[in-house]
């Protein structure tokens, strides 16, 4: 799991109703103008390089026009069973237990549904709660699964939803959350990845071991440790995936990130964002404005020529305007 903090943009409309980068105005001082507002990405994290590797076009719609998505059944199950594993720690280890874990789903469902009231959306033709009720049994059934492959009562993280972030000799920001990181009393380091989904294909496992080794490197580079082990824990199969990384896969991890930042930089100075399409664009929420689908991107927010916030000129997507967003 991870923040997707690169860059921000929104808008402000005609009824005064903020869009999704709202905060993105407020920081620029254009609350009330009725306008796009928007500024160059800054940062890079695992999920965004993963869609800019996946298709420009997508990396445009979601980092730089900030266009909505509508939230998903897996996704939001996902992030509550994320939340749920979180919290288990904050219990003594022998309370620890399966029960206690499935207990904690209402609550924190309940939590979810403040912070991110969209996610209300998800039930609102439910209205006997049948859909809901077996969505939570799934998210029980997948807590539950989680025991049988980890003991927490033999566990003491040393960091939970740990956000990181480190600055590359180049200038680059590399940003994420890592689900849980264990240190043992050796000092080896393991950095852990629940998924909620199956495991993939052997043929797929480097794209899901990109993550965890964009991860590691942002802790070498902050720690100058290479983390002893990677291990991707996926709920919805059973599945554990473990990686023992060495300083060569960081540095060659570093030179990729360099080339596609490079590539982003390109893209946010010219407009030229080419979509890529494949199977996966069945589930992208953007076919409407999307030329593969017969449709129109919006008008480009930057000006070909990306100047920062002040109206300096700038050098790339390295320009001001960072700004966290879930």
């Amino acid at each position: 799991m991870e923040t997707s903090a690169e860059g921000v943009a929104g808008t402000v409309g005609d009824e005064g109703a903020a869009g999704p980068g709202a905060e993105a105005a407020v920081e620029a001082g254009t609350v009330g103008v009725v306008e796009r507002v928007a500024i160059a990405p800054a940062s890079l994290s695992p999920s965004r390089a993963g869609d800019f590797m996946q298709c420009p076009l997508l990396y445009r719609f979601r980092v730089i026009d900030r266009l909505p998505e509508k939230p998903s059944e897996a996704a939001t199950r996902g992030t509550l069973v994320h939340s749920v594993l979180e919290r288990l720690f904050d219990a003594p280890a022998a309370e620890r237990t399966a029960p206690h874990a499935k207990s904690l789903i209402p609550g924190q469902w309940d939590r979810l549904r403040e912070t991110r009231p969209e996610v209300v959306e998800l039930f609102a033709d439910d209205p006997e709660g049948e859909r809901l009720a077996r969505w939570l049994g799934e998210a029980e059934r997948l807590v539950e699964r989680w025991f049988s492959l980890e003991d927490p009562t033999r566990l003491e993280p040393a960091e939970r939803e740990m956000f990181v972030e480190a600055e590359l000799d180049s200038g680059l920001k590399l940003r994420g959350i890592i689900d849980r990181v264990d240190v043992a009393p050796t000092g080896d380091v393991r950095i852990v990845d629940y998924k909620t989904g199956k495991a993939p294909r052997p043929e797929y496992a480097e794209g899901a071991l990109f993550q965890m080794k964009f991860y590691a490197l942002v802790v070498w580079r902050l720690k100058q440790v290479v983390p002893r082990r990677l291990q991707l824990v996926y709920l919805g199969s059973g599945d554990v995936v473990t990686y023992d990384p060495v300083l060569a896969d960081l540095e060659r991890v570093e030179r990729k990130l360099l080339a596609l930042w490079e590539a982003i930089r390109l893209a946010t100075e010219t407009g030229e964002w080419r979509p890529r399409p494949t199977k996966l664009c069945g589930w992208c929420d953007h076919q409407a404005v999307c030329p593969e689908f017969g449709g129109t991107p919006p008008p480009y927010p930057l000006p070909v020529r990306v100047r920062a916030a002040d109206g300096a000129a700038a050098e790339g997507p390295a320009a001001d305007g960072d700004s966290t967003a879930g």
